[in-house]
């Protein structure tokens, strides 16, 4: 099965355009896990079990597990077992932004695909699609291309002009035209941004759009949906993070984890 029918039956399984963002950053996990043998897998694990109905996706940032070495690359892999072998329907995205020459991302590739399993991944178009090649061969993976990144100071190289057009605009259409030629590209762009998530859709037509940014860092979450979503109201994997996994830091964190994603979920359908 590839990732965007996967996508689309747990969307509709689910009825959600939520993805929950697995940064499980190890000083806020709650105190009583970092007792624990593997205490990110155990907080995620815990996480997913209290979400799995409300998503459509998870995503983990490879950061906060490279952060701890090989202790929390073990955290990483564990977490993408048991979502594997507990949830095998909801896709697993990797947040890994990875960019390099074609021989060093087919070592991405094999760690991200072969070794996590990962369903997608995230990776930087600047070295073009010929590099990016190892990973657009992956015909059943979802490979995301960062567009229009959510943080404040993504104009600096995005919004410069190329043939009177913004770069972020350039990039989104050689996505729709060029590079997604096996059907399993989609794009990166930022709630923080719904003019330019709105221009992108429309260059996109039915391409998946990953978009972070919701809540925390700002992002309405009216103009994120109505924006982000294609003709069927679909295709938005609108993700939130610490506004969920963080809502708690107590014993009942999972409970007030679910409270935040079943009101984040409702929320984005109100506007779909």
């Amino acid at each position: 099965m590839t990732f965007n029918d996967k996508l689309r039956k747990i969307t509709l399984k689910n009825n959600s355009l939520l993805c929950i963002g697995l940064d499980s950053e190890l000083a806020k996990i709650p105190q009583h896990l970092k007792e624990r043998g593997h205490p990110q897998h155990e907080f995620n694990q815990a996480i997913i079990k209290i979400t799995h109905d409300l998503v459509c996706a998870y995503k983990l940032n490879t950061a906060f597990y490279e952060a701890r070495g090989e202790n929390g690359i073990r955290e990483l892999k564990r977490t993408c077992d048991y979502l594997k072998e507990s949830f095998p329907e909801i896709p697993v995205i990797v947040d890994a932004k990875r960019a390099d020459i074609g021989n060093s991302n087919e070592g991405y590739t094999k760690f991200i695909f072969d070794y996590l399993s990962a369903d997608a991944v995230t990776v930087h178009p600047y070295l073009g699609q010929e590099a990016l090649k190892p990973f657009l061969d992956r015909l059943e993976k979802g490979i995301f291309v960062l567009c229009r990144s959510s943080n404040p100071g993504a104009g600096e190289f995005q919004d410069l002009e190329v043939n009177g057009k913004p770069l972020y605009q350039v990039v989104a259409e050689n996505v729709a035209d060029k590079w997604n030629y096996n059907n399993n590209c989609g794009v990166v762009v930022g709630a923080t941004y719904p003019s330019e998530l709105e221009i992108v859709r429309r260059i996109v037509d039915k391409i998946p759009i990953l978009i972070p940014g919701i809540v925390t860092q700002g992002g309405d979450i009216e103009k994120t949906v109505k924006s982000g979503v294609d003709s069927e109201g679909l295709n938005a994997i609108i993700n939130s993070s610490r506004g969920i996994i963080f809502a708690g830091d107590g014993t009942d964190f999972t409970q007030k984890a679910r409270q935040e994603a079943l009101s984040l979920k409702n929320q984005i359908n109100e506007f779909r």
